[in-house]
């Protein structure tokens, strides 16, 4: 496991040099979730249900039943890598499992703990209490179970599956040096586009454990895949065999140590436990899931339970893969973004080679799904017969044989995600990094749109996932109109910057300023409303397609995530959407903004932008994960898993401050009864600001320049003076409704209202 990031350490310098000096780990427990009865939804292709903890590659499930205890093992880098659709994806390296009396007659209870990012559960008696204490290292590739019993007591210790698995892999198990070992492998197939294997190791020779009154004992399991090291089976082997003692002791030590410095990149506080609980939750799932230096987990996170994940797990690219990190931008977790590029930037070879033969274009045009290291998840199956079976057409290399459902925009969607992390710190060297990509992106749209009556275009283009040729005839699919700009202003805005492709630039402004308007059209009672496309066929004079409403596939094309437009750079346009936002049903029993089969992290956080009201977005949002979470506090949706835990952090960031429109905003769309603080949210220009409202007053903001570029920010206190005071002693008014003012790279701000 790569040690800690050194995005996390400059990050933590900062707080530490700040005023605000409290630890934040050692309040983050106070978050737990709590489980008073076994786990139902365990094993299972989507989420479970269960206590989780990880370290962003390996994850951790703790499933209690008539069984026992059973935790299974996910790892970011096991896959079954067929292309074929549903045949390859993520896959589940095995399972340990602990029988006893006790445990499967007890009673249970258990907490999941943010701070110290561990599981405790106790199994009760009338006689006995047995504890476990189970986490997973964070700078290391074990998982560690502490033991306790009040009296004697009796476990039984082994690997699960026992046997071959399913879907042609090879289990071996055995015992070495008092320690026992399970190895998975997918090899051999001429179909698979690399061997996997994985090896899980304990520092105990299975069949019965005896506990000791008053005595501990600590099982570790050492894991590691073929992706960590050629010496997959000895490393595994070689580092339980040195853990026979079981003191875990410095490991531990690392292990907190992590995680205090995460929670201390940045915190809020809104006067709402219970919603602060799911804020900071999500963030703790979600570290648990991804990590720098390690393989992006895919749909279901690091926590596999099961073979045949839903969809198979893979990177879903129409807004799956990007949304569980859209929280982590404002929240100051680069770290935890990482590892989202490469996937991406290792497709690069084939969506140029898709572009160009099924498109005749340059450029990058990508399937709707891909998995790690250049695999295609998302292939039709590898047969016509099978073909035939499961889709009831002959030809498995429609499309050339991937899935694309009609839809141009998977790349730049990809690119999103990229575009966050570059605004939020502008960062040269990552600029360099995604330039290619985003490059690719935009000259797949200068071949690709079409210039009628002065307008570029986007034909046969899909809205929604169609099937080829259903409705590949879409004109100006709203979610491409808004990527397309997105794309563009990046493209401008990184080869300024690197200085370099001057002479592609006339060429990127000429769309921009040519690009077609987003679609809107009369609803039956006269108001303006979004459509979902300008028209259904590229000859059509005028459009025939009725408004369809503000929706989250609109939201992706200009709010969530592609910051073209708001209130300030396009209020009449966020007009017609908040109008249409007004018209979601808000009665007992409703769905608001359609969000409980997707969506949940997009249309909270949209409503923020747009400034709809504060109170009533709190208030939908708590209804929405009252109707749909587990006890774990994973908001649970139709189609995604880890997606949904950025729907509370972005949410409420974007009401405490907003800066996807060049401006900072303080306080923009948040109740003025309710007190409220945050502290080093993350704004794009590369500031870390910090700031709170005490009855109904914005107080002074604290604001520390990364690259110092000039901040341009809305005025705090209308009417007033704003009074800008350098770290150098400098001082500036400023009047008005917005003010633009110089920073000094490292530099401190504080920005008060001047009586």
């Amino acid at each position: 496991m790569k040690r800690i990031s050194p995005v996390i350490i400059a990050t933590v310098v900062l707080c530490c040099c700040s005023c605000h000096k409290e630890n934040m780990a050692d309040k983050m427990d106070v978050y737990k979730a709590r489980f008073s009865e076994w786990p139902a939804n365990v094993p299972t292709s989507k989420t479970p249900d269960a206590p989780l903890a990880g370290n962003g590659d390996i994850g951790l499930t703790m499933n209690t039943s008539v069984d026992g205890i059973t935790f299974f093992i996910g790892k970011n880098d096991f896959w079954r890598a067929l292309q074929s659709y549903p045949e390859g994806g993520v896959a589940l390296p095995g399972a340990l499992v602990l029988k006893s009396d006790i445990i499967s007659s007890g009673g249970y209870c258990a907490e999941q703990l943010p701070g110290s990012a561990e599981i405790r559960a106790s199994y009760t008696s009338a006689v006995n209490r047995l504890n476990v204490t189970a986490w997973v290292a964070a700078t290391d590739n074990k998982v560690v179970i502490e033991l306790e019993a009040d009296k004697e007591t009796d476990l039984d210790i082994s690997f699960l599956p026992t046997r071959d698995g399913p879907l042609g892999s090879v289990i071996e198990q055995g015992t070495d040096g008092g320690c026992s070992w399970m190895t998975r492998s997918f090899c051999g197939d001429p179909r698979l586009q690399w061997e996997s294997h994985v090896a899980l190791a304990l520092n105990h020779a299975g069949g019965t454990l005896v506990l000791k009154p008053g005595r501990k004992e600590t099982l570790v399991l050492s894991v590691y895949t073929n992706m960590d090291t050629p010496e997959w089976k000895e490393k595994a082997l070689r580092e339980t065999l040195a853990c026979k003692g079981g003191d875990m002791r410095s490991l531990k030590k690392e292990h907190r140590v992590w995680w205090s410095e995460f929670w201390n990149l940045s915190h809020v506080s809104i006067g709402d436990e219970w919603l602060e609980r799911y804020y900071y939750q999500s963030q703790y799932l979600l570290a648990c899931s991804s990590r720098a230096g390690k393989v992006a987990p895919g749909l279901w996170g690091s926590f596999i339970c099961d073979d045949e994940t839903a969809w198979a797990g893979d990177y879903h690219l129409n807004y799956n893969f990007q949304s569980p990190y859209w929280g982590c931008y404002s929240s100051n977790q680069i770290c935890l973004t990482e590892n989202y590029d490469r996937p991406l930037l290792d497709y690069m070879e084939k969506g140029r080679a898709y572009a160009r033969e099924l498109l005749g274009c340059r450029g990058l045009y990508y399937p709707v799904g891909i998995g790690p290291f250049g695999l295609s998840s998302a292939a039709w199956p590898d047969t016509d017969e099978k073909m035939m079976e499961m889709y009831g057409h002959p030809d498995h290399m429609l499309d050339g044989g991937n899935m694309f459902w009609g839809q141009k925009s998977n790349a730049s969607f990809g690119a999103v995600n990229m575009m966050m992390r570059f605004y939020a710190t502008w960062d040269e060297e990552y600029a360099r990094l995604i330039y290619p990509y985003i490059l690719g992106c935009a000259e797949f749209w200068q071949d690709y749109l079409v210039k009628r009556d002065g307008k570029y275009e986007s034909v046969n283009d899909c809205f929604n996932e169609e099937w080829p040729g259903d409705d590949a005839s879409d004109v100006n699919p709203m979610c491409s109109l808004g990527l397309v700009r997105m794309v563009m202003r990046g493209a401008l805005d990184i080869s300024e910057m690197l200085g370099v492709d001057a002479d592609r630039r006339d060429a990127w402004n000429d769309i921009l300023s040519n690009l077609s308007d987003f679609p809107v059209g009369l609803t039956e009672d006269g108001r303006l409303s979004l459509k979902r496309i300008d028209r259904e066929r590229v000859d059509a004079e005028s459009s025939d397609t009725a408004p369809s409403g503000l929706n989250r596939i609109h939201m992706h094309g200009v709010l969530i995530p592609p910051m073209v437009c708001g209130p300030l750079t396009n209020p009449e346009f966020s007009r017609i959407m908040l109008d249409d936002m007004e018209q979601w049903k808000e009665t007992d029993g409703s769905d608001w903004g359609n969000s409980m089969g997707n969506g949940v992290e997009t249309v909270y956080a949209g409503a923020a932008r747009l400034e709809y009201d504060p109170e009533r977005i709190m208030s939908y949002l708590k209804d929405r994960i009252r109707r749909g979470s587990y006890p774990n506090c994973y908001i649970v949706a139709d189609g995604g898993g880890i997606e949904t835990l950025a729907a509370v952090p972005f949410t409420i960031n974007e009401m405490l401050m907003q800066s996807f429109e060049g401006t900072l905003r303080i306080f923009p769309c948040w109740p003025r009864s309710r007190d409220a603080s945050f502290h080093h949210l993350r704004a794009n220009g590369a500031f870390l600001v910090s700031s709170s409202i005490k009855e109904g007053k914005i107080q002074d903001v604290e604001l520390f320049s990364e690259q110092g570029l000039p901040c341009r920010m809305e005025n705090p206190w209308p009417e007033k003076t704003m009074l800008v005071c350098h770290s150098n002693g400098d001082k500036e008014e400023c009047q008005g409704p917005f003010a633009v003012f110089g920073t000094e790279k490292g530099g401190k701000i504080t920005i008060s209202c001047k009586d």
